[in-house]
């Protein structure tokens, strides 16, 4: 099976082109568990397949290392732009990628023929409860849980939960570097409130144009950047009155901006790196 591996600020993937035809296993499932592990296998974040779309230019599938699938990845969408774009598969700059979040539509930014950056109409967030979805025990499934109170384990934790397409659960944090994110964030991410489970972000918010975040991602568990991530933190943080709607959200390798327009669509912009390609061995 050829392959590329891709990141997008150290969050690592491995993309298989399926446009033509290819056989892969059956067991998707079981091919992302061995592919995605660190030591027995390529090693990556996610298994990103890339299919032919009757509406789009293509359809991205995105399978955890655990072989959950994803609706939607930021910083996948963006590597996946990239490659189709600079190994000529898609020529124009905007690019139609369909997901199971929806539509989604990356946009180049290219000089001399590569790609410097990509930014993404992530589209609107949803906020209700059953949007997430979220079933906390008091509210109605059209009410938003906006600095809302969840006890997890004889700690209560102020939250807002936002959809790009995929659940996300935002704790803003005085000291991030103090919060003890491998231990919190999977018991958050499988918490009953959850019936998807969810993401889960830590924010620390520097000022009203800045923001550091880290991610305890479902189906993966702790990653080194979250584009959907950096997206949901934004609007938590301007629902709470804590940013502008443009900010510059810091991660362990870069950062992301990200702005929500008062359309109410979402935008980030960010970078995405081929790192090398190879053959996996089926």
């Amino acid at each position: 099976m050829q392959f590329i591996k891709m990141h997008g600020l150290g969050n690592d993937f491995v993309l298989v082109n399926c446009l033509a035809s290819i056989n892969l296993p059956v067991d998707l499932v079981k091919l992302a568990q061995q592919v995605c592990h660190r030591n027995f296998g390529i090693g990556a974040d996610g298994l990103v397949l890339l299919w032919p779309s009757d509406t789009a230019d293509l359809r991205m599938q995105i399978l955890n290392p655990d072989g959950s699938e994803a609706e939607m990845c930021g910083n996948a969408i963006r590597c996946v732009a990239k490659y189709v774009y600079e190994h000529h598969i898609v020529q124009q700059e905007k690019i139609n990628i369909e997901t199971l979040a929806g539509m989604i539509v990356p946009q180049v930014i290219v000089a001399k023929g590569l790609v410097n950056t990509v930014q993404v109409d992530m589209g609107k967030p949803a906020l209700q409860q059953s949007q997430i979805p979220l079933q906390m025990p008091t509210g109605s499934p059209t009410d938003r849980v906006i600095n809302k109170s969840l006890a997890v384990e004889g700690q209560v934790f102020n939250i807002t939960t936002v959809s790009m397409g995929n659940p996300h659960c935002v704790i803003f944090m005085p000291e991030l570097d103090k919060v003890p994110i491998a231990q919190l964030g999977p018991k958050i991410e499988i918490h009953p409130v959850f019936p998807q489970k969810t993401n889960v972000e830590f924010v620390q918010v520097i000022n009203r144009q800045e923001v550091r975040m880290q991610v305890w991602e479902r189906g993966a568990g702790l990653t080194m950047a979250c584009g959907t991530g950096a997206c949901a933190t934004v609007v938590a943080a301007v629902l709470n009155d804590l940013t502008g709607r443009k900010v510059t959200v810091h991660l362990a390798a870069g950062t992301l901006m990200i702005e929500w327009l008062n359309n109410q669509h979402v935008y980030m912009t960010g970078p995405a790196v081929e790192v090398f390609s190879g053959e996996f061995s089926l």
